[in-house]
């Protein structure tokens, strides 16, 4: 995987030139770390909280795994433990774990029968399903407390944030009917 042109401090041909930072930017720069870090922290609680329901069936690197083969469809194991950023044999593991809950299954793949491609089942949907559709009701409960205007600044933020990371934005209408 490539890395991140930020990450490895090279410069990007169409940014503008670097300038000098000031104190301003600083405390600019640190006053929105620390918003952007108080809200992580509320996203994860809501995350926690929208997981709360299925623990007793999935641990949060399980349901990641879901989530990836509900998103990006059937995958090889390497190609699933790539996306994951794991090692084959951790992603093996949890696969195994699925399987065994019914929320995954092993099918030969038709596009080369030697090959097995990993799959979500009808269960597993519903379970990543139902996680985040309770992860949505909770998010939009939040965003209703907000003014039009913020409503508006905070998807340009976020946004520009996302760019700024590196990160696809995500699809407006999700593989599993999720809008």
């Amino acid at each position: 995987m490539p890395e991140h042109p930020a990450a490895s401090g090279a410069a990007d041909s169409d940014a503008a030139p670097a300038v000098p930072e000031t104190g301003a930017d600083r405390a600019d720069v640190d006053a929105v770390t620390h918003a952007v870090l108080t809200a992580s922290r509320l996203l994860v609680a809501v995350a926690a909280r929208s997981l709360a329901a299925v623990e007793d069936r999935v641990t949060l690197p399980q349901f990641r795994l879901l989530v990836v083969l509900s998103t990006f469809g059937d995958a090889k194991l390497v190609e699933l433990a790539d996306r994951l950023g794991v090692n084959p044999s951790t992603a093996m593991r949890m696969v195994d774990r699925l399987i065994a809950a019914g929320l995954a299954e092993r099918r030969v793949n038709p596009g080369n029968r030697r090959e097995t491609v990993l799959t979500v089942t009808p269960d597993g949907s519903r379970l990543v399903a139902d996680v985040t559709a309770g992860r949505r009701r909770e998010i939009a409960a939040i965003v209703e407390r907000l003014a039009p205007k913020q409503r508006t600044a905070l998807v340009e933020a976020l946004t520009a944030f996302t760019e700024a990371g590196g990160e696809e934005p995500a699809p407006s209408v999700h593989p599993l009917g999720w809008t």
